[in-house]
């Protein structure tokens, strides 16, 4: 039976006149929808801007687009029309959200990013007159995302576990939050905005939760402080650094739907799936993610054995004060 599971990297069909998602030719190269929502940008300002690229261009969020049929603009309209009124309700609309959808959502922005960014990279190659060199455990992963996002247009069951993990916590935002963040290497994900954020790892079989299954703990049923989902996130997107497994999946294909089952993460090296934490790598993270209030790398690996946190208290039990302002 013929695959109808779409691939463009075989070919690296990255063109506007085609949709990305299923490979349709597209009448104009018009047929375009927006990466990031329009009713976020709207509501946050965001549309001119300016966002980051891999080479260190700027550009602006409303000019990061997918060329799209309208078969599957409507698909996307769907679910972008069910997180939206989610995300406008606040946490618990949020959180009631099914994974499947909320993946959907995450993944058609994080997939918008790597695809324009792939654009980039060819239209700088045609430049330069040099082949085309890609990372083929990069393409690898976003193959898989790619074939997993077409479960928006196909029906999908995903077997045993979910390759993606999405969490959602709640936060005392100031109200006109917005901070995204994500690392298309790993594919990992993060938005802080209204009264939530929601945390994303799309294909790591949800194991970077399972390694941080103690703090979570913790922490659940907690209003967060965003210092400390900042410090979460900085946990998270360490841990997916340190993710040294290339997940496998299987693909079978039915008449009535496609069946998705990740392969077993371990493997004959018999290696841990995370490499050694180490403190201070973690700690210039942290820096990083922390930013907004000022602290330092010297301040938070100060006592190496006990890096800074704003999580647990000296009896480690979850903080409920912290002290400092919103940001």
């Amino acid at each position: 039976m013929e695959s109808r599971l779409y691939n463009p990297f075989i070919t690296f069909k990255f063109g506007n006149r085609t949709c990305f998602l299923t490979g349709e030719s597209l009448g104009s190269s018009d047929e375009q929808i927006q990466v990031f929502p329009v009713w976020m940008m709207r509501a946050f300002d965001l549309e001119e801007k300016p966002f980051k690229m891999l080479d260190e261009n700027m550009v602006t969020y409303k000019s990061l687009k997918l060329p799209c049929s309208v078969r599957v603009a409507e698909a996307f309209g769907e679910v972008e029309e069910k997180v939206e009124k989610a995300m406008k309700g606040g946490y618990k609309e949020v959180k009631n959200l099914p994974e499947q959808e909320l993946f959907q959502w995450v993944g058609k922005i994080l997939y918008g990013i790597v695809f324009n960014e792939i654009q980039a990279a060819i239209r700088q190659t045609m430049a330069s007159g040099e082949e085309m060199n890609f990372s083929q455990a990069l393409v690898h992963k976003f193959r898989n995302l790619h074939f997993m996002l077409q479960s928006l247009i196909m029906p999908t069951e995903f077997e045993h576990v979910n390759p993606f993990n999405i969490k959602v916590f709640p936060v005392d935002n100031a109200s006109d939050t917005f901070l995204y963040r994500d690392e298309i290497n790993t594919l990992i994900f993060s938005i802080r905005m209204g009264d939530f954020a929601v945390m994303a790892t799309l294909q790591d079989n949800g194991t970077n939760t399972i390694y941080h299954e103690d703090i979570l703990h913790h922490v659940r049923g907690q209003i967060l402080h965003p210092i400390q989902f900042e410090e979460i996130c900085a946990r998270y997107f360490y841990s997916a650094y340190l993710f040294n497994r290339l997940p496998e999946y299987t693909y079978m294909e039915t008449p009535e739907k496609v069946y998705i089952e990740p392969m077993p993460l371990n493997d004959w090296t018999l290696k841990p799936i995370f490499d050694d934490w180490q403190v201070k790598t973690y700690g210039q993270v942290l820096e990083n993610f922390w930013k907004p209030w000022g602290f330092t790398l010297f301040e938070i690996i100060k006592n190496p054995e006990n890096p800074m946190t704003f999580l647990l208290d000296e009896d480690g039990r979850f903080r409920k004060t912290v002290d400092l302002p919103k940001a």
